[in-house]
């Protein structure tokens, strides 16, 4: 569904991605680990449209994406959940919401099918999203993202500092999403159980390259840990 062929990506004259390669499937997750500074979320930014790769390719169910601008992509069906728990922070998680619903025919009904996903966020609705928790902001961004009806999501270490009782509904939704079937999921994580449970596939990147990769799976963990630890 999302493919990344020969990825490089630089910041100015420092390339920082070299040459990778990544497969998401239909309607499964491929997870990307690796420790800080391995080059992970700059790939996401090359995929997503906010860095372009030289060389190197993005595909989007076999459409090459590569020269289309962030807001061309989403249209295509990509959706990007950035790191940090990202919101408006003066508006309402209903007003966040209300920002993408707005102008949609279904806006209303995916709204619906998104606080069905996360139904803590129904009591919320009226809280600025500046005082909401962590997890709560991290849960609202994510139901943002699939308003626009996403083929791929894109995840960026969406359990990082957050509470573990959020997490785990995270992770649940996560695994519900891929299950319903019609969404891939391309999952940056540091959390190794969870990043491996999820995937179809996994990939690890160390200094800006793949060093291992493989189905996933629970029982691929003592690999993938050991990969890391090189």
């Amino acid at each position: 569904m999302l493919e990344l062929r020969g990825v490089h990506v630089s910041y100015g004259r420092t390339e920082v991605v070299h040459g990778v390669d990544v497969t998401v499937p239909p309607d499964g997750v491929a997870s990307v680990l690796g420790h800080n500074g391995a080059g992970k979320t700059t790939l996401l930014r090359a995929a997503v449209g906010l860095l372009t790769p030289r060389p190197g390719s993005v595909l989007l169910d076999g459409e090459d994406v590569t020269g289309l601008r962030p807001h061309q992509r989403v249209r295509r069906g990509l959706a990007y959940v950035a790191q940090g728990q990202q919101s408006f922070p003066q508006l309402t998680a209903a007003e966040n919401l209300q920002l993408v619903a707005d102008g949609r025919r279904d806006g209303r009904a995916r709204t619906d099918e998104a606080l069905d996903l996360f139904p803590a966020l129904r009591g919320l609705l009226d809280r600025r999203a500046g005082l909401l928790s962590g997890g709560q902001r991290q849960q609202l961004a994510i139901a943002r993202a699939l308003l626009t009806g996403p083929r791929v999501l894109i995840l960026d270490e969406p359990t990082e500092g957050i509470q573990p009782s959020v997490v785990t509904e995270i992770q649940s939704a996560v695994l519900e999403l891929t299950q319903r079937g019609g969404l891939s999921v391309l999952l940056v994580e540091q959390h190794v159980g969870f990043a491996l449970a999820a995937a179809s596939r996994y990939y690890v990147m160390a200094s800006g390259r793949v060093t291992d990769r493989g189905t996933g799976g629970v029982g691929s963990s003592e690999g993938v840990r050991a990969a890391m630890a090189i």
